[in-house]
């Protein structure tokens, strides 16, 4: 049997609302800071929403071995901020795996019951950083907004967005938030080797070429550079040693240190072809995890 007008135009209008549903946000309700420490950016269509983080690494400053000069410069930093002194944005920069991220999340738990709470944004979602503001605004709590493994290339707009929220100029961040961002490059964008072609003498003071200065002019927002550099064979030696000893605390085993299992964290990096927290961590997860299957 046919259709009817209304009955067509029902289907059509259900067809539409379906689509238009598709597009608009899922419902949610303002987010309780009282109880949530941490939230993500969620990015849906041409809007987006915070969204609660329901279960955040334990990780703890004592954790992170090797790495005491960032942690010292980062935990005072985060200190003045919680308790309402001049602090700075933070740029931690280097080599993958040394204990950026970590290092950002053991400071809000260190700092959670202070008011210190943490909302991460992916770099395609930094455009939308005056709505984040927006849904902040009025907060009693101070937010460090976490950029994590962030570059850019040239021209990307929200590379413009980022370095407007840190100029303090039409989409300047509140006073309660500080940006945190861990990134591979220095200069958040790549580095070329024609870069240096554009230095000139000026009343004999060396001068960088307008392509250096843009690529400076992002990091010399961030108040704080913060180096994380690869570890010597003995810093690491020593990184999987310590964590090794803690598992076997943990576990219940007698802790062990040994040529061979030296030799065997040597071997571990080559494979890996990386020194870092990152891979002493993941080694004595293997070793211990091994030694306790053996012996159950």
């Amino acid at each position: 049997m046919p259709l009817n007008m209304d009955d067509e135009l029902t289907a059509q209008l259900r067809r539409v609302l379906a689509s238009v549903e598709q597009l608009l946000p899922k419902a949610i309700g303002p987010i309780d800071w009282g109880r949530t420490l941490a939230a993500n950016w969620r990015r849906h269509s041409f809007a987006g929403y915070l969204e609660a983080v329901d279960e955040l690494d334990p990780v703890q400053l004592a954790d992170l071995l090797g790495i005491e000069r960032q942690k010292q410069v980062l935990d005072e930093n985060t200190r003045q901020f919680v308790r309402g002194f001049p602090s700075n944005n933070v740029l931690l920069w280097g080599s993958r795996g040394t204990g950026k991220s970590s290092l950002v999340r053991a400071l809000l738990n260190t700092y959670a019951a202070q008011g210190l709470r943490v909302i991460q944004v992916d770099k395609d979602d930094l455009i939308y950083l005056p709505d984040i503001f927006a849904a902040i605004k009025g907060q009693p709590y101070r937010f460090v907004f976490l950029c994590d493994d962030l570059s850019f290339e040239p021209g990307e707009s929200s590379y413009k967005m980022l370095k407007s929220a840190l100029d303090g100029s039409v989409y300047a961040a509140p006073e309660n938030v500080r940006f945190y961002v861990t990134s591979n490059r220095r200069y958040l964008l790549p580095e070329y080797e024609t870069d240096n072609l554009g230095f000139k003498m000026v009343n004999n003071d060396l001068h960088p070429g307008e392509g250096v200065e843009e690529k400076s002019s992002l990091s010399d927002r961030f108040g704080l550079w913060v180096a994380f550099h690869r570890f010597s064979q003995d810093q690491y030696l020593e990184l999987v040693r310590q964590t090794i000893a803690r598992f076997c605390e943990e576990s219940g085993l007698a802790p062990v240190w040994d040529v061979t299992l030296e030799q065997a964290a040597i071997k571990w990096s080559h494979d890996k072809s990386k020194r870092c927290g990152r891979t002493a961590l993941q080694f004595a997860r293997y070793w211990v995890g091994q030694e306790l299957l053996r012996r159950s």
